[in-house]
């Protein structure tokens, strides 16, 4: 299990090394735009690839460190074991909307390259920002599958 937290901890190294050239480029973007009057082409298109790869890339190292949002109104006098089971549950979805998502994300990119559909500025090939998103979201749910069945990766590590 060493290996899907590595691959999730460098999904979230990639992600971030992608944030921030994004934000460099935006902020380049900005200066030009408000100091010399010229702009990045594209600008706004390449902030959407990115931030759509990089919330993917994301997503593993979320679900690893269950960085998920937890709604537990109804269960925080709820005895540990039931909390425990319901949690099980919760990834146990989790594995199933993110594979679902992969699959679907998979579909989607395999239309885009058949029919070579590009971004309207650059004509940046949208496939690759589908192919992209693939294995962040399998990993995702491997993690998921990982906690429903197994158990919490620092119960592991400890």
């Amino acid at each position: 299990m060493k290996l899907l937290s590595a691959l999730a901890r460098y999904c979230a190294i990639l992600a971030g090394l992608l944030m921030t050239a994004i934000t460099l480029v935006t902020c380049a973007s900005l200066l030009g735009r408000n100091t010399i009057g010229v702009t990045l082409l594209g600008d706004y298109e390449l902030t959407a690839v990115t931030a759509g790869a990089a919330v993917a890339l994301f997503l593993p190292w979320a679900q690893l460190r269950r960085g998920n949002i937890i709604v537990d109104f109804f269960t925080a006098k709820v005895p540990e074991r039931i909390n425990a089971r319901l949690d099980r549950f919760g990834a146990l979805v989790m594995a199933s909307m993110m594979l679902l998502l992969a699959w679907r994300t998979a579909i989607g990119g395999m239309s885009s390259y058949s029919s070579q559909t590009t971004t309207m500025m650059l004509g940046f090939p949208e496939w690759i920002v589908y192919a992209a998103m693939v294995p962040p979201l399998c990993l995702t749910g491997l993690i998921a599958l990982y906690q429903a069945f197994i158990g919490n990766f620092e119960e592991q590590e400890q």
